[in-house]
């Protein structure tokens, strides 16, 4: 082999990448990008990235998305030129909607092969324009060179460039990467330090005064943050199942029907947002109403703003003072009624040990019942709740599902993952597959749980396959399958539209044999119909890939 001017630029960025704090990087196999992908593979050889080859790139991007929903720093994607990078605006459009830092790297041709026919080429400038936060058309090497690319990429990425992107927010930069044949060529030794991404600067918290009766709502991505503003406020918490969010002493149970209750939700003076709440039309109805004061901490590509005059924060703190315990009391009063518990009930141990024939044939009858017990999607919900702590990781889809779940489930600081910044039923499984990887690195515990329906399994199915060379992430897919969108029986549609309008349009009905679909992957199966042996399926210790389906009543 000889030098070539896209496999030197090609090393440089790699190197440039890692020494600025890229850890993982997921590639699609392509010709144009055959420097990049082998630069990379050079570097994952040496021990200093951690590499993932997806053949679908639409997958690619979701794991992409995963990896960095876990860590908080940028993964790089990488794919080749033509129809390969229009797959990466799925997740794009998420990363940037749900502030998830994101590189977006896209071989192309150079300028010259642009617009004139040549094969597999295409506009890819400007492709992602309106979902990152920088996109750069990097010259072509040999008439310009790749250096600086890496650290400006990652930096505002992290929304720590003052001077590009979004200050303060994190999303995703497209780095469209054109280079001339030769493409591949002798890999010049090039030295590697792994770095640290930089961080955004603190700004100043907005301090809230004590005065107006206050919520806190917690949205998508919040985190532990919107406890600690509610705690240190001792005001009451309305935390969204998929906040990360949902446990400490002012959580509120059955938060719609009292936010809808005149008495307690009537009378908020102001709401503090912190993430990004997508499930609830009561939520989106206070945070629309002009007579409340909405503070909303900045976190994605959109600023929320559904009443119009929404003020916006980096972050905020609480303001000395005493507590308005009687507001926060009425909440916690109202809550408890609201309180959903699941659980089986102890065993009748007197009526098993009864003397009396008749008294001990009903004590067995019950246990019997309760072991045998069908499972609906509260008790599914429940289940994995239970199953799920703090050293896992728990991802909604945006199935009817995560609904269910925000209804019934309590408290529990357990990590909660979803794709909340478009609720799309894109990519689930590949994000989840980017999660467990990411928590699971370097031999941490846990297992990564996936709650969702049939449709947004087989919206992702492609997902499923994963390269035998790369370590087996330990994940539970659990599938709640009622043959259908039975989503759609929530929305006005279901009462307008004719049954067979229905099934054909929305439902969409499916007889998949998902059995089938896991043996052809590799995944281990298991096919629950009762609340025992799921416990037992969701518990027993067992490592790699497994798909769990339990049928749901339509």
């Amino acid at each position: 082999m000889t030098a070539s001017p896209a496999t030197d630029a090609a090393a440089s960025l790699i190197a440039d990448l890692i020494g600025h704090g890229v850890r993982d990087l997921v590639l699609s196999p392509g010709a144009r990008s055959q420097a990049l992908a082998l630069a990379a593979v050079h570097a994952a050889n040496q021990g200093h990235l951690r590499l993932h080859v997806r053949i679908d790139e639409r997958v690619a991007g979701f794991t992409a998305l995963g990896l960095s929903r876990e860590t908080g720093v940028p993964t790089a994607v990488l794919c080749t030129s033509g129809t390969a990078v229009a797959n990466l605006l799925p997740a794009t459009m998420e990363a940037f909607h749900s502030g998830v830092p994101l590189l977006l790297l896209t071989a192309d041709r150079p300028p010259e092969l642009r617009g004139v026919g040549a094969n597999q080429a295409t506009t890819q400038p400007g492709m992602f324009a309106s979902w990152v936060r920088e996109q750069i058309d990097a010259p072509v090497p040999g008439d310009g060179d790749w250096s600086g690319l890496a650290a400006r990429a990652v930096a505002v990425a992290m929304g720590a460039d003052a001077a590009h992107g979004l200050p303060g927010v994190s999303g995703p930069v497209h780095l469209n990467l054109p280079s001339r044949e030769p493409l591949s060529g002798d890999l010049p030794v090039v030295d590697i330090a792994a770095g640290e991404a930089p961080r955004a600067v603190a700004a100043d918290a907005l301090v809230l005064e004590r005065g107006p009766r206050t919520v806190v709502i917690a949205g998508a991505d919040a985190g532990p943050d919107a406890e600690e503003v509610a705690h240190a406020g001792s005001w009451p918490l309305i935390a969204e199942i998929v906040s990360g969010a949902r446990f400490g002493r002012q959580v509120v149970h059955g938060y719609r029907a009292l936010l809808s209750d005149d008495a307690l939700g009537g009378r908020i003076e102001r709401a503090v947002v912190l993430g990004h709440p997508t499930l609830s039309r009561e939520v989106a109805r206070l945070l629309s109403r002009a007579d409340v004061e909405v503070i909303a901490v900045r976190r994605g590509g959109e600023a929320l703003d559904l009443n119009g005059r929404t003020r916006p924060a980096a972050s905020v703190a609480v303001a000395t003072g005493p507590a308005d315990r009687e507001w926060l009391g009425a909440w916690l009063t109202a809550s408890a009624a609201h309180a959903v518990d699941l659980s089986e009930r102890a065993p009748d141990q007197g009526g098993l040990t009864s003397s009396d024939p008749s008294a001990r044939r009903d004590a067995v009858k019950a246990e019997l019942a309760a072991v045998r017990r069908p499972l609906d999607r509260e008790l599914l919900a429940d289940a994995v709740w239970r199953a799920t702590w703090p050293h896992d990781r728990l991802v909604f889809g945006s199935s009817r599902l995560v609904r269910v779940a925000d209804s019934v489930l309590g408290g529990k600081k357990v990590p909660v993952h979803a794709n909340r910044g478009l609720a799309g039923i894109d990519g689930t499984i590949a994000t989840a597959t980017g999660i467990a990887l990411a928590s699971q690195a370097g031999g941490a515990p846990g297992v990564t749980r996936v709650l969702l329906g049939d449709l947004a399994f087989l919206h992702d199915v492609g997902a499923l396959l994963l390269p035998p060379d790369e370590d087996e992430p330990r994940i539970q897919v659990i599938v709640g399958n009622d043959g259908g969108g039975t989503i759609f029986d929530g929305l006005e549609v279901a009462g307008t539209a004719a049954r067979a309008d229905l099934d054909r349009a929305f439902y969409t009905p499916h007889a998949v044999r998902l059995e089938q679909l896991a043996l052809a992957y590799g995944w281990e199966y298991q096919r629950v119909t009762t609340r025992t042996a799921l416990d037992q399926a969701l518990t027993t210790p067992a490592g790699g890939r497994q798909l769990i389906e339990v049928p749901l009543a339509r």
